[in-house]
């Protein structure tokens, strides 16, 4: 296990069809040097997609062609994984409320899911954002080891 932190760093054009693209590099950085289960692993990649999805519709509203920016960090008791864009930014706590995703009338909605699943699929999901851009950092805590010899 890696006792000081390792970061990987890597930028994709903010088009859609880099979105496989960054799903499978931040995979593969997560699972190089971390006890994350597979399912876990699985949770990572659905919560980066979501974040990068918003990322990359963020330029496109903006009409930027610039990249965002992906930082993939393992440390000791867990898996960092930053997504940046500098789209014009909101703010989280005023996103629409819609159904839960249980609820029959949330079928009337196509879209809206993104938010919350980055935060039910990974152990903490923070979202800093201004009119200059987002910042959105998931983490995933790794299981303790106690076989320290």
């Amino acid at each position: 296990m890696t006792t000081n932190p390792t970061s990987i760093d890597f930028e994709v054009p903010a088009r859609p069809e880099y979105l496989s693209l960054v799903r499978s590099l931040v995979v593969e950085a997560a699972d190089m040097d971390s006890a994350l289960s597979q399912e876990r692993l699985e949770d990572l990649k659905v919560a980066v997609s979501e974040a990068a999805t918003n990322a990359m519709e963020a330029h496109a509203r903006a009409c930027l062609d610039d990249s965002i920016q992906i930082r993939c960090t393992l440390a000791a008791d867990r898996v960092e994984v930053h997504i940046t864009d500098r789209g014009s930014g909101f703010y989280p706590d005023q996103v629409e409320v819609l159904p839960e995703p249980d609820d029959p009338t949330r079928l009337e909605y196509e879209r809206g899911l993104g938010l919350y699943l980055m935060r039910i699929l990974t152990d903490k999901a923070e979202i800093h954002s201004s009119p200059d851009g987002t910042e959105v950092c998931l983490i995933m805590r790794l299981p303790m080891n106690n076989s320290n010899s």
